[in-house]
């Protein structure tokens, strides 16, 4: 299965939350509590990587600032050497990678521009979904169907 099928069968807009760098970092906590996600990708021109903010940055941040954090710009918490991956990436790949570099959260780029986001939970439940069925498959032949 490649990265664009696994997008496309997560169902929603396929629209990935940014921020730009600019912005404190309590605004971005916020956006992350509204919309129940752990990342935002942070552009300032909409379609450019400048880099990924998650939970885990700032929660990092927090213990090396203190309350102070909350008022710092994104662009100083941020990661801003960012991983991708590309939607014709296959998601065994894509899920070496992330194990591999303890990252969550892979923003998918074509031509230049951020076109999706595949989390570590979108992996896992793929490779449950294909666990699944390889099951089901060996089940059938075992008893005889």
């Amino acid at each position: 299965m490649t990265v664009k099928a696994l997008l496309k069968g997560k169902g929603g807009s396929g629209e990935v939350s940014t921020i730009r760098s600019d912005i404190t970092i309590d605004a971005a906590v916020r956006v992350l509590k509204e919309k129940r996600i752990g990342a935002l990708v942070v552009c300032d021109d909409g379609k450019t990587i400048a880099g990924i903010l998650s939970e885990r940055d700032v929660v990092r941040g927090l213990a090396d600032h203190g309350a102070v954090l909350m008022q710092m710009p994104v662009a100083s918490l941020m990661t801003s050497t960012v991983k991708t991956t590309h939607p014709r990436e296959k998601v065994d790949d894509v899920m070496s990678e992330m194990t591999q570099s303890r990252i969550r959260h892979l923003p998918v780029v074509q031509d230049g521009a951020i076109c999706g986001l595949v989390s570590i939970g979108d992996v896992v439940k793929y490779r449950m979904k294909e666990l699944e069925s390889e099951t089901s498959v060996l089940r059938d032949f075992i008893v005889g169907r």
